[in-house]
């Protein structure tokens, strides 16, 4: 068990904890109060697991699926549209039936948070899917140039790239910019935000211990767990999940979207080794405040998720920009652009960031500003528009953040 020390006012507190075989008993104990938290994201109710995401192990897997048809010369706008957006309200288009016929629908979850929700910015999403069927699937084996879609090679003829008239390689930016508009949105912004949690009566709920239905759980712990499985919660190739005894050292980096790069940023020579085990933490250390109806101390555990998850668009965002300007320099026209494209798509979602006060690292109005006057047409990109000393989008982006990424 974890120990965790949390300095308190004077008053008597007691605990009881349901995720935990002992019970700490501090009765009639005045002052700094240990909580014991389990080792593992692993909670239970009267002997059955109180855990659960399945919705969002769903979508997750729907991604899989979604990715590939976004990299397939075959894929019409029809079904990449029912893949994303259902047919009247039910998921559909998979061929892995198990994913249709549910009401778990990328689409539905894409720039739909309370915070920073936006009905425009889910329109890009549905811009790209037009624009690849419409554009970059007929031009599939063409050779792309300024104002023609098509197919672009790197010299050394070891990758090619599906790019539109803009040379933008669609689906980087479609996914690169879910990372932020789906997954990391529907965390920061939604599930493990009061605005979800205390909603209607699940403050009252949950500290009565009303379940929600037949289920062993109640509403505010299955919204913290739903936040939960949006970065935990994909299957790898094998049907398995995260390995929860490992998350916190090791995350699994399954999947295309946020745990495939917090992997990164979390691993020996990324940009922050150890910011894996400070987010798992703090999922463990809110539930279990949750589950001992201490809201202060929950909201304390969501800020740092905020904070730390929201880094990594920030962090990919330069790392594209940087590896763009090196494939520039070194003449391979072909991988500089699959990077700009990738750059694109964490620029984009660096709107859904949230720095624990509610507010964006970059705003909707700035993303979009620096997106559709500097970054619109890859083939006339100016790189004083990336490099500018105070005025380059690279240290736009670190200024944005301030002093949060540990990046030169």
């Amino acid at each position: 068990m974890k120990n965790y020390l949390r300095l308190l006012p004077l008053i008597l507190i007691s605990f009881t904890f349901s995720s935990c075989d002992d019970e700490n008993e501090n009765n009639d104990i005045d002052g700094p109060v240990l909580i014991d938290t389990p080792d593992t994201y692993s909670f239970d109710r009267n002997g059955a697991s109180t855990v659960s995401f399945s919705g969002q192990t769903t979508r997750l897997q729907q991604s899989d699926e979604l990715y590939a048809a976004l990299n397939s010369s075959e894929s019409t706008q029809a079904a990449l549209d029912l893949m994303f957006n259902g047919q009247d309200g039910s998921s559909a288009g998979f061929a892995n039936e198990l994913l249709n016929g549910t009401s778990k629908l990328i689409g539905s979850k894409t720039a739909s948070s309370t915070i920073a929700g936006s009905a425009t910015t889910k329109e890009r999403f549905n811009g790209y899917i037009t624009d690849f069927a419409a554009n970059v699937t007929p031009n599939w084996n063409m050779d792309a140039a300024p104002g023609m879609a098509g197919s672009i090679t790197s010299p050394d003829g070891g990758s090619t790239y599906q790019i539109n008239a803009m040379g933008q390689e669609l689906d980087q930016l479609f996914f690169k910019g879910l990372i932020g508009g789906f997954t990391l949105d529907q965390i920061v912004n939604n599930y493990i935000h009061p605005n979800q949690l205390d909603s209607g009566t699940r403050i009252d709920d949950n500290d009565n211990d009303v379940l929600s239905g037949d289920n062993d759980y109640t509403d505010m712990e299955h919204k913290w767990d739903e936040g939960f499985g949006y970065l935990y919660g994909h299957l790898d190739s094998d049907g398995n999940g995260e390995d929860l005894s490992t998350a916190g050292a090791s995350p699994s980096g399954n999947g295309s979207l946020l745990m495939k790069y917090f992997k990164k940023v979390n691993q020996d020579g990324g940009y922050e080794p150890g910011i894996g085990q400070v987010v798992y933490d703090a999922f463990i250390l809110g539930r279990t405040a949750i589950v001992n109806k201490d809201y202060v101390l929950r909201d304390q555990q969501a800020d740092i998720i905020q904070v730390e998850l929201s880094k990594v668009p920030g962090y990919y965002a330069i790392n594209y920009l940087n590896d763009y300007l090196a494939k520039v320099e070194a003449g391979n026209i072909a991988k500089a652009h699959h990077s700009l494209s990738e750059a694109y798509g964490f620029i984009l979602s660096l709107q859904f960031t949230n720095n624990g006060n509610d507010e964006p690292y970059m705003s909707k109005g700035d993303v979009e500003y620096f997106l559709d006057t500097y970054f619109a047409d890859f083939h006339n990109i100016n790189p004083v528009y990336i490099t500018a000393q105070g005025q380059g989008m690279i240290d736009v982006i670190k200024a944005a953040y301030g002093n949060t990424l540990m990046i030169d």
